[in-house]
């Protein structure tokens, strides 16, 4: 178990990082060679697939990846389970699937498969956040492909996946690619490790939608600036369709027995709230609930994917206690009636995007391989 001492370090470290990556200042210029050979490792990857010297393997449905190329978190979770209950809405049976980062290591050596309420040190907090939230079938692997062979297998009624992050997981055939951006943009545009992304800023040329995750609404257009939604997606650079997201926060949630109260109710009856957060960008939790006029005593910042440690709740003073949805999985086992999970919803600014999304998957030529195997090598 990691502890708030290392934890502290850890994110210390990051924060200082992240700044860094924000310019081009003398970190990056040291580190730039090193992504210069990242940048041409990449190159011969993707030539690799291209010419099939390295094989792509399609499941037998759709595939739609949520991803990034910024390193961190951006908002890809809460993305996708809105746009799977969406799916579900337009009459799609989807299911998700994941690499399961955050379960145990040697958890998910073969593909795990599972429904409902998932134990996030077998699959991973996320992939559990997703099963919990939607109700559907979610498998996890670190070589997506093998998931989605596993999850079809399972699940023949699936006649969509969505791909919880895996934009760089060639090895795994898609129909649609959505990239999920913050405020950050694509920092000082370099490669890791001289800059924050995975890959090359013109690799955002080639997605079919660019979602981005903005603090606070949009606020909506002038009735006279409006345009088509087709229209608006032909105007966007390289016919790359944009759309602004938000997170719009629910109920507070009890964790000891799923009472659901008011954020404003639940701080006129505490006298003391700590928030805690193990996620990507907790600063933006905190953010989120002092915005909201929550007034928090103190702020304790996890690293992502961290477990909240017993120990840790133990030595806080508090009356309440707020954590994020991803955290609220791997906490259901502490037995203390402080813990609220803030449930958040992604909604987008652009009413016709799922409906988008929609004709996209229905257009989706059939998949050019046999379906996968377990059997078979991946990369």
């Amino acid at each position: 178990m990691v502890r708030p001492n290392s934890q502290s370090t850890q994110l210390r470290f990051t924060h200082w990082l992240h700044r860094h990556w924000q310019t081009r200042g003398w970190l990056s210029q040291l580190l730039l060679p090193l992504a210069w050979l990242n940048r041409g490792v990449q190159r011969l990857r993707r030539t690799a697939y291209q010419r099939q010297w390295l094989r792509t393997h399609w499941a037998q449905v759709p595939v739609v990846v949520v991803g990034n190329i910024y390193v961190g978190g951006t908002g890809k979770t809460p993305t996708l389970i809105a746009l799977v209950q969406a799916l579900r809405t337009l009459g799609w049976r989807p299911g998700v699937i994941s690499r399961g980062y955050g379960a145990k290591a040697g958890a998910v050596d073969e593909p795990k498969i599972g429904t409902g309420r998932l134990a996030a040190e077998e699959f991973g907090d996320e992939p559990a956040l997703i099963a919990l939230a939607t109700g559907v079938p979610v498998a996890v692997h670190r070589r997506r492909a093998r998931a989605a062979a596993a999850l079809c297998l399972a699940h023949p009624e699936v006649d969509v996946i969505l791909a919880d992050d895996g934009l760089q997981h060639l090895a795994l055939g898609r129909d649609v690619e959505l990239v999920v951006q913050d405020e950050r943009g694509v920092g000082n545009g370099r490669l890791l490790p001289a800059g924050p992304l995975r890959e090359p800023p013109e690799r955002l040329q080639k997605v079919a939608a660019i979602v981005n995750h903005q603090s606070t609404p949009a606020k909506p257009h002038a009735p006279s600036a409006s345009v088509s939604s087709a229209t608006a997606a032909a105007e966007s650079p390289h016919g790359v369709r944009r759309v602004n997201m938000h997170l719009a926060p629910g109920q507070a949630v009890r964790l000891h027995d799923g009472h659901q109260l008011e954020l404003a109710a639940l701080a006129a009856n505490a006298s003391r709230i700590i928030a805690i957060a193990g996620i990507g960008q907790p600063q933006r939790f905190f953010g989120m609930l002092r915005t909201l006029g929550l007034p928090l005593a103190s702020t304790v910042a996890l690293a992502d994917h961290a477990p909240i440690p017993a120990q840790l709740l133990g030595e806080l003073e508090a009356d309440i206690i707020l954590i994020t949805d991803k955290d609220a999985v791997k906490c259901e086992r502490l037995n203390d009636r402080r813990l609220w999970r803030v449930p958040v919803t992604a909604q987008f600014d652009d009413p016709n995007f799922v409906n988008w999304l929609d004709a996209r998957l229905r257009a989706a030529p059939p998949t050019p391989n046999s379906p996968v195997s377990h059997g078979s090598t991946f990369a």
